[in-house]
């Protein structure tokens, strides 16, 4: 039988006793990674802990004769993210990627959030992704390579209803992951993102009151965890440095493999002397204002079905 393409590599996947980081996991496992399979194992909303989701998924991973160990601790500690690195490192000798998975919801309209559902999501997945990525920085600039995904969301990109805490999160991942490129390519490290679709624990939280939100859940279902995981798996491995995929943001949407574009200016008006509000408003605006960006959320822009 072939190597797979993570032959002889470490991987670290946070939040991964279930949903898509369980998947990415198992697959990671199967293509032959040791893997750390963190999981604090708490509910959407990230409250209580249970490691039996993870030790079923590093059980899945022994079973199918794999290598794995778990690990119970939060991404939002600092302390406990480098823990968890050096885990790895302790445990299989090195540590070759990391790719964070773990996140929590706290939907709420904008107007009705608290700073404890702000600060909890934020906790979760902008700082999260930082500590365990900071903690995994270390090793990669000693050994002069790794490979990071981290997990951004259309919600960020593009845009949702009542999801103004895990927006910010998901878009502030975005800019993270192309600093970490540009700071650590130096050292050959890579850092990618990726924006997954399918049907999860946190996607399940969305209300089906309607019939437009009942379809919309339903073609949601269609799209299972295992998709998302190929991607992610093919981000760390050798195959994608030799082909210098970095500081790219990708999506998985069932059979579609999706690149997402980056803010760069898609238009400008000049003035030679000069602009003041008025004439802003009279000049200005009205050459701009055929390149608006609509004020769309994910389901506006994703309208075909996935297939």
């Amino acid at each position: 039988m072939a190597d797979g393409m993570l032959e002889n590599k470490v991987v670290l996947v946070t939040g991964a006793g279930r949903g898509i980081g369980a998947e990415v996991a198992k697959l990671a496992a199967a293509e032959g990674a040791k893997v750390v399979v963190n999981d604090l194992g708490g509910d959407v909303g990230g409250s209580g802990a249970d490691s039996t989701p993870a030790q079923e998924v590093v059980a899945a991973i022994e079973s199918a004769g794999g290598e794995a160990v778990v690990n119970g601790d939060s991404v939002a500690d600092f302390q406990a993210a480098k823990a968890m690195v050096k885990q790895a490192v302790d445990t299989f000798g090195q540590i070759d990627a990391v790719i964070n998975v773990a996140g929590i919801l706290r939907d709420v309209i904008f107007h009705k959030m608290t700073q404890d559902d702000w600060n909890a999501v934020i906790n979760v997945h902008l700082k999260g992704t930082f500590n365990v990525s900071r903690a995994a920085a270390d090793y990669f600039r000693q050994q002069e390579s790794g490979a990071m995904v981290h997990f951004t969301s259309t919600s960020g990109l593009i845009g949702n209803f009542g999801q103004a805490n895990y927006s910010a999160a998901k878009l502030g991942i975005m800019g993270l992951s192309k600093s970490i490129a540009l700071d650590m390519a130096r050292f050959g490290v890579r850092s990618n993102c990726m924006s997954p679709f399918a049907w999860s624990r946190m996607i399940g939280t969305i209300p089906s009151n309607t019939p437009e939100q009942e379809a919309r859940l339903a073609k949601i279902k269609r799209m299972t965890p295992a998709q998302i995981a190929p991607m992610c798996v093919y981000l760390v491995s050798d195959a994608a440095n030799e082909m210098g995929v970095t500081a790219q943001v990708f999506g998985s949407r069932m059979n579609e493999q999706i690149l997402f574009g980056q803010n760069r200016p898609i238009r400008s008006v000049h003035r030679a002397e000069g602009w003041t509000p008025q004439t802003i408003h009279e000049e200005g605006m009205p050459a701009l204002k055929p390149s608006f960006i609509p004020n769309d959320r994910s389901a506006d822009v994703f309208s075909w079905d996935p297939i």
